[in-house]
């Protein structure tokens, strides 16, 4: 097997060229790297395929008992389906949970003053706890019913 795969190398011959990185071309800094990483993230969770495909409206609309016709930003009943509102929205809870998990993990920096940890660490918890409990709403409000007692 082994003799299969060198058998290209022995008929080609790798060309000795010396290629120059642009002098313009720079690293880019942890920062920009990490939010791109978080944009790409954001886009992806709150489902930019899918509306891409599927092209829903970006709001829905119902009927209320007389008659006049009401925005909706969660497409009711069904899971597997969404406004385009509604996943921009989770996206941004999702996104502000992991970053409360990105503040926390700053509490660990030796540097850092103790009021500032007490600080980070108050910012860290409630980012996942506002995140974590509007999440719970909006599964609540999208599947009316779902996790009752």
């Amino acid at each position: 097997m082994e003799w299969f795969f060198t058998l290209p190398f022995f008929l080609l011959e790798v060309p000795n060229i010396k290629l120059k990185k642009p002098s313009w071309l720079k690293q880019p800094s942890p920062m920009v790297v990490y939010s791109v990483v978080l944009f790409s993230y954001f886009l992806v969770i709150g489902g930019i395929i899918y509306d891409v495909i599927v092209e829903p409206p970006s709001v829905g609309s119902t009927t209320d008992e007389n008659g006049h016709s009401r925005p909706v930003a969660f497409m009711p009943y069904r899971v597997n389906g969404q406004y385009i509102m509604e996943g921009l929205a989770s996206s941004f809870l999702f996104s502000i949970g992991g970053l409360g998990f990105v503040i926390l993990d700053h509490v660990h920096s030796p540097l850092a003053p103790k009021l500032n940890k007490l600080l980070l660490t108050a910012v860290g918890f409630i980012c996942i706890l506002v995140s974590f409990f509007t999440t719970w709403v909006f599964m609540r409000m999208k599947l009316p019913g779902y996790l009752q007692s």
